[in-house]
């Protein structure tokens, strides 16, 4: 009789499904035989990459036969001057979602209570069951995070906590005060993970990083991601800031060469090319002003959100919105994982993509509207 090897897997695993990403365009146009389309579902830099930064991954690939600095000394001195960071603070991860594994494998084991909100990202449940702890979700308030419910949530099975400022897919974000007199309630002996991925778009001026806390709550790590604002996705690049001891710990269980060397050159480069960031930012903001207003126009309800994405509510069940969607050959997110059965998450595009986007979305709508008003 053959093993059953799922049995032989440990229960988190057992339990776990993949991670499903957003459809590609490949994929798309290979099941229905079409062409030109285009893809807002994975909260991707729609200008492209910097070209300083591809620059620096063409000669880079020069060395491609050999392996990365292990430490990734360059691109850590390049962040500790541009954040005003120590060196020590910092771990290199494979996105950030790579760091954030490192947090769970550090700190979590059987038995252990892992708190994140209702419609946070899922990667902080996939720590949570892989590491066997018990999932302590939160219920949202106004689609964000409740904070006081949060801190209220913690016992002394705790250890583990994540919070998205920026949240996604919601788009809803706290403020510094907000932050603040939330760790001001943990234990010193909770990890905080704060997941900062997309920050750079944020423009609300109560808003504070994490970064400016540390210093007072040393049990606060901070984590981002080169994939979204600074164009890096493919290259797959994050890192975490905590204090050394915490960073210590996190190295330790880091695979070694977890970054790669374009990776590390991209990321150092793209860090100096302002222009790409203040062109990121500038057509988002455009971008997302152009959305709201053609959900204005259409009398559709969205997730007011700071992100370089926003969550739009179908007034019904999303997935055959979403299904009609790909037939015109755009590509969006649904969110019906998150809870969130109503609702599709659209990334900011490029004018022309946000447009057909908006028109792809106004035929289905009131082609939905047709099939559910006939007797």
């Amino acid at each position: 009789m053959a093993c059953d090897f799922y049995h032989l897997a440990t229960p988190g695993v057992q339990g776990l499904h993949p991670y499903q990403p957003g459809k590609p365009v490949e994929e798309l146009e290979r099941e229905l035989g079409i062409s030109n389309s285009i893809k807002l579902a994975s909260n991707e830099n729609p200008q492209g990459p910097s070209q300083i930064a591809m620059a620096a991954v063409q000669a880079a690939l020069g060395e491609s036969c050999r392996y990365p600095d292990a430490s990734g000394f360059k691109l850590k001195q390049a962040l500790s001057a541009h954040y005003n960071i120590a060196a020590d603070t910092i771990t290199l991860g494979n996105g950030s979602n790579d760091v954030l594994e490192l947090i769970g494998r550090a700190f979590v084991v059987p038995g252990d209570e892992v708190i994140y909100a209702q419609h946070a990202f899922v990667v902080y449940m996939l720590v949570a069951q892989s590491t066997g702890a018990t999932a302590v979700v939160v219920p949202a308030r106004e689609w964000g995070h409740d904070l006081d419910a949060m801190a209220a949530a913690v016992t002394d099975k705790t250890r583990l906590i994540f919070l998205a400022n920026p949240n996604n897919p919601t788009g809803t974000w706290f403020t510094g005060q907000a932050l603040r007199e939330f760790m001001a309630k943990v234990p010193d002996n909770v990890v905080v993970v704060l997941d900062e991925a997309y920050l750079e778009y944020v423009a609300e001026p109560e808003y504070l990083s994490g970064l400016q806390l540390q210093a007072d709550f040393p049990n606060l790590v901070v984590t981002r991601t080169f994939s979204k604002a600074f164009g890096l996705a493919a290259l797959r690049i994050g890192y975490a800031v905590a204090n050394p001891t915490i960073t210590d710990l996190l190295n330790r269980v880091r695979q070694p060469f977890n970054v790669n060397i374009p990776a590390l050159e991209a990321a150092t480069a793209v860090l100096g090319d302002t222009d790409y960031l203040t062109r990121s930012v500038a057509l988002n903001h455009s971008g997302m002003a152009q959305l709201e207003q053609g959900f204005t126009q259409l009398g559709v309800n969205w997730i007011p959100s700071v992100g370089n994405f926003i969550s739009v509510d179908c007034g019904r069940d999303a997935a055959p919105v979403y299904a009609e969607l790909l037939q015109k050959g755009v590509i969006v997110r649904p969110v019906a994982n998150y809870l969130m059965p109503n609702h599709l998450r659209v990334t900011i595009g490029l004018p022309e993509e946000n447009s057909r986007f908006l028109t792809a979305f106004t035929e289905v709508m009131k082609q939905q509207s047709g099939r559910t008003s006939t007797p």
